[in-house]
């Protein structure tokens, strides 16, 4: 890179650049883009995995939220036609407005730590366009992503995820890959929007509600966690035992409890 185009990491947007050839190489194979593919990337930072997401034949539009990185992009890859790039916050990007066909969006990223997993609800919020997801996220947020019930990994995360997706926890990466190298491993995962909710809940905020409200004390039974939403009675009549802990829980009982709490009267 030249010395016009160089450029450090910056600490408050997150930046660990990816630069590890073979690691690159194995996050595109897994990737596996064709030409008739529709991709988002989120992050490009230098353009590791651009490249080769470019070189697919596939449109590809980029979202960045760093200024300095616009022109170093431009320079290597404003000139490819299917090269399409957005400056902003993706946190803050409407989705909707690349005209997506249903369920076509390939979405790719290296994510900052601090804002992996607020960026992944925001996607799912528009989980309908999506065909899959593959993003570089701190090792143990994976982890957490992929658990089942009753380990600690397992919480709010895992099952609101796991209500909209498939996750598959691909490989682990080293802080060696990175410039800077960050404090803690990292790994691949992919996640694919279920093409028929395995457990659909009546309504989706309530089991939001009902998923925080018993992880907020997760050392504690359901039937306590739970009770300013649901009597013990009503956790029994959802096919739940109250003396268990939220982690023991898997996702369809939780949409029981949530199904049940709609049951409730509004109250006026």
């Amino acid at each position: 890179m030249t010395e016009q185009f160089q450029h450090r990491a910056r600490k408050r947007f997150g930046q660990n650049f990816l630069h590890d050839a073979g690691v690159i190489d194995k996050i595109l194979r897994a990737i596996r883009a064709r030409p008739e593919d529709r991709l988002l990337e989120i992050g490009p930072g230098q353009g590791a995995l651009t490249e080769g997401l470019l070189n697919s034949g596939a449109q590809l539009d980029v979202v960045e939220l760093d200024k300095d990185l616009i022109p170093i992009l431009m320079h290597q890859f404003g000139n490819k036609p299917n090269f399409h790039l957005h400056q902003g916050d993706a946190l803050k990007f409407d989705f909707t407005s690349l005209n997506p066909a249903p369920n076509s969006l390939r979405v790719v990223g290296n994510l900052p730590y601090n804002i992996s997993t607020p960026l992944i609800f925001h996607l799912l919020q528009n989980a309908n366009l999506i065909r899959d997801m593959h993003f570089m996220l701190q090792k143990e947020v994976v982890q957490r992503l992929a658990a089942g019930p009753g380990g600690g990994d397992y919480g709010r995360l895992s099952i609101m995820v796991q209500y909209h997706c498939r996750v598959e926890h691909l490989f682990n990466v080293g802080p060696g890959a990175f410039n800077p190298p960050p404090k803690v491993d990292s790994a691949i995962v992919r996640l694919v929007p279920h093409d028929v909710l395995p457990h659909p809940a009546k309504d989706h905020r309530l089991l939001e509600r009902v998923v925080r409200e018993a992880f907020n004390q997760r050392r504690k039974t359901l039937r306590n966690t739970l009770k300013a939403l649901l009597s013990s009675e009503e956790i029994t009549a959802a096919g739940v035992d109250g003396s268990l802990r939220p982690e023991q829980l898997d996702l369809a009982a939780f949409v029981r409890l949530a199904d049940k709490l709609s049951e409730q009267p509004i109250a006026e």
